[in-house]
C-alpha cells in the first residue's frame, strides 16, 4: 500500500462517486483508477464495486474505511509535526554546560533563543568539564559547552570566546582596588578553590606548574557560588574564569585581572557533525550573542 493509494481509496469510499473523488484529489479518472486498482492488486481483491450508475464498496472495503482513515490520520499528523521541527515550531534540545558557563552566559543567550523560537523547549545539564564532553560524544546531548578538550576524536569544537581567569578577593581588601594582582601576591593569602575533578583546579595547577609556583589550597568546595561566599566573608581568595564575574560579585566578593601570568582557556562548543534543525538554531544563537565577560575595577 502506498499513501497515494489510501488517499484515492478513501476520496472514493467517502464520496461513493469517482468524478467527485478526482475533484477532491486533482487527478484525472484513469489516474485514480489506477490507483485503486493497484491497492486492490497490492491486497489481493476487490475493494469496490463499481458500476456505471453507482460506487459500493465490498464488505472488505468496508472493513479498509476506519483503518484508512486511521492511517491517514496518522500520517498527516507525523508529517505536520516533522513540518513543524524543520521550520522551528515545534521540538525539544539537550545541551549540557560546565557550571561555571550554565550559571552565568547562557541564561541571557537562552533568552534570545526562546524570543525567537518560542516553540522550541531546551533541557540544560549543568555537569562538569568532563562530563559535558561525554554527554556529548553519547548522544544524549546535541550541544556541550565546556573548555577547549585536549583531544575532540570524532567530535568538532568551535569556539566562542577566550577567558582569562580573575583574582577573586574580599570587598575590603586591599587587592580589591589594583589594576592588576601577580599570581605571587594572591598566594600570599589563603587559596580558595574548586575540588578535583573540576577542570578550573586543573587548569590553574598546570599553569602555575609550567612556572613552578605552587598552589596552596586552605579551603576547597564543589560550588563556585560556595567558594565565592567564602571569599566574601574573608575566608580567603580564590580565582575563577571571567565569565564568573558576575555571580562572584552578586556574592559579594570583588574580582580583579591576574599576571604574572596571565591564564587564558578557549571555551566553545562541542558537536558532533550532524545537527538537528533546533540545535542549529541555538547554535547560531551561541555564536552571535556570547562574548568574554569585561571586568570594571571599582574604584
Amino acid at each position: 500500500m502506498t499513501v497515494k493509494q489510501l488517499r484515492a481509496f478513501l476520496a472514493v469510499a467517502q464520496t461513493l462517486s469517482f468524478t467527485q473523488a478526482c475533484e477532491r484529489l486533482h487527478l484525472s479518472q484513469p489516474a485514480l483508477s489506477l490507483a485503486i486498482k493497484g491497492l486492490e492488486d497490492s491486497l489481493g481483491g476487490k475493494l469496490l464495486i463499481r458500476s456505471t450508475r453507482s460506487v459500493r464498496l465490498t464488505p472488505e472495503g468496508e472493513s479498509l474505511l476506519p483503518l484508512a482513515k486511521h492511517l491517514l490520520a496518522q500520517w498527516d499528523n507525523t508529517e505536520e509535526r516533522l513540518r513543524q521541527r524543520f521550520t522551528l515550531q515545534l521540538g525539544r534540545l539537550s545541551v549540557a554546560a560546565m557550571p561555571s558557563f550554565a550559571c552565568n552566559l547562557l541564561p541571557s543567550a537562552l533568552v534570545k533563543f526562546r524570543q525567537q523560537y518560542p516553540k522550541i523547549n531546551v533541557t540544560v545539564h549543568d555537569v562538569i568539564n568532563e562530563e559535558v564532553t561525554d554527554m556529548v560524544r553519547s548522544r544524549q546531548v546535541e550541544i556541550g559547552i565546556a573548555f577547549s578538550p585536549e583531544g575532540t576524536g570524532s567530535l568538532s569544537f568551535t569556539p566562542l570566546f577566550e577567558d582569562r581567569f580573575v583574582a577573586v578577593v574580599p570587598r575590603n581588601s586591599a587587592l580589591a582596588h589594583h589594576n592588576t594582582v601577580p599570581w605571587q601576591q594572591l598566594l600570599e593569602n589563603d587559596f580558595i578553590t574548586l575540588q578535583r575533578p573540576s577542570m578550573v583546579r586543573r587548569l590553574l595547577e598546570q599553569e602555575l606548574g609550567k612556572r613552578h609556583i605552587d598552589l596552596p589550597v586552605a579551603f576547597e568546595s564543589h560550588q563556585l557560588s560556595t567558594v565565592g561566599r567564602m571569599v566574601a566573608e574573608g575566608l580567603g581568595v580564590s580565582a575563577v574564569p571571567s565569565m564568573c564575574i558576575q555571580q562572584m560579585h552578586e556574592l559579594g566578593a570583588r574580582c580583579v585581572p591576574l599576571v604574572e601570568p596571565s591564564i587564558a582557556c578557549r571555551v566553545g562548543m562541542l558537536t558532533h557533525e550532524e545537527l538537528s534543525v533546533a540545535a542549529h538554531a541555538l547554535r547560531s544563537v551561541l555564536l552571535e550573542s556570547v562574548r568574554a565577560p569585561t571586568l570594571v575595577i571599582e574604584r
